[in-house]
């Protein structure tokens, strides 16, 4: 028979387990202090499918660079994106730019402390509101990150694939939310699941929820949650044009404000589409005419729809080129650039079959 649960002892039992093992992390509040909504949303929004580990090193430039969400604001879109390039998932770094500025000119620069009012900002989704509601607000809101997800599907032993699962998970944390210490419970929950209910090798005999477990009674808690298969992703083909001035400079041009990789810069390239290319279509692509050759091997990338494979073909260019579109960027202010880590992966080969 399965152990019984109660949801006062769980929240007991969870927040008793935080107060001696919880992380200390760059944008978390210390014991004692009030947390910052800036920092808060700041972390919250980066820290959408990307890593803590990741995430570190890009919150503190930002901090140092723009303090307040005021800061933000006034800065230009340009230096937002490339600060963030690297990061991945670029639509986030144009939403935060608009929601700071939407903060600035709607809330008089005050983040909204309801989770109704935060999810009409600009990236701010169902969880992420929830997120920081309850930790920037104390807000009796419930966030139910992936790291959430795995620790309620096995303590409830959920065998049902994890799409179909996830409004029940979501109302089952929401009765566990505490009155008092809603921001606590919404990180401890995150924290458990980040260092103990790990997706590999769960630390059981140390987990604050050991005892009520039913995925851990059923001998089995490591297959949990179940994930429906993944979907194969299509295979995308593309000729990026490695286009370098007779002073070291490279051509580079803006991707469209709208759709994937939106506002980045880019070395110039064909459309990505199924078919591959032939030498004739990708000369007739090419930004200005000259003797290009093709450099060997390529690039792969994988987007979260599809993957996609990239030829390089490399010219020299006259000082008096003047390409339809794009700018001519000297390679030592590349770092400048707000290059996504596909286009780094470009430049990373491009470099080195130039020296070739």
């Amino acid at each position: 028979m399965n152990p019984p649960d109660t949801t006062p002892d769980l929240a007991d039992r969870l927040l008793a387990w935080y107060d001696r093992h919880r992380r200390r992390l760059p944008w978390r509040a210390e014991l004692g202090e009030a947390p910052d909504p800036y920092r808060v949303w700041l972390s919250e929004i980066m820290l959408q499918q990307t890593t803590v580990a990741a995430v570190a090193p890009y919150f503190t430039r930002f901090l140092e660079r723009w303090p307040t969400v005021a800061d933000l604001a006034g800065a230009p879109l340009q230096d937002v994106l490339t600060e963030w390039a690297g990061l991945g998932y670029y639509a986030r770094a144009r939403n935060l730019h608009a929601c700071a500025r939407m903060v600035v000119q709607e809330h008089g620069g005050r983040f909204p402390d309801s989770a109704e009012a935060l999810a009409t900002l600009p990236g701010i989704g169902a969880y992420t509101a929830g997120a920081i509601a309850a930790i920037a607000f104390n807000r009796r809101s419930a966030a139910v990150d992936g790291n959430a997800e795995r620790v309620l599907a096995r303590l409830m032993d959920l065998r049902e694939p994890l799409p179909q699962i996830k409004a029940r998970l979501r109302a089952r944390a929401a009765e566990m939310v505490p009155e008092g210490r809603p921001g606590d419970f919404a990180q401890a929950l995150m924290d458990l699941g980040a260092t103990v209910c790990a997706p590999t090798s769960p630390r059981c005999m140390v987990c604050p929820w050991a005892e009520p477990c039913r995925g851990r009674a059923a001998g089995d808690p490591e297959t949990l949650p179940v994930k429906a298969p993944p979907r194969a992703k299509p295979l995308r083909r593309g000729i990026a044009f490695w286009a370098m001035r007779e002073d070291g400079a490279l051509l580079l041009r803006r991707r469209p404000e709208r759709g994937l990789l939106g506002g980045m810069a880019e070395v110039p390239s064909t459309e990505w589409r199924k078919e591959a290319w032939t030498a004739q279509e990708a000369l007739a692509a090419a930004p200005f005419t000259a003797e290009w050759r093709a450099l060997p091997g390529g690039v792969a990338h994988v987007f979260t729809h599809f993957r996609l494979e990239l030829a390089l073909l490399a010219a020299r260019a006259p000082q008096d080129v003047q390409p339809d579109e794009g700018y001519w960027c000297p390679v030592e202010r590349l770092g400048e650039e707000p290059l996504p880590s596909l286009m780094r992966k470009v430049v990373e080969h491009g470099l080195k079959g130039a020296r070739a």
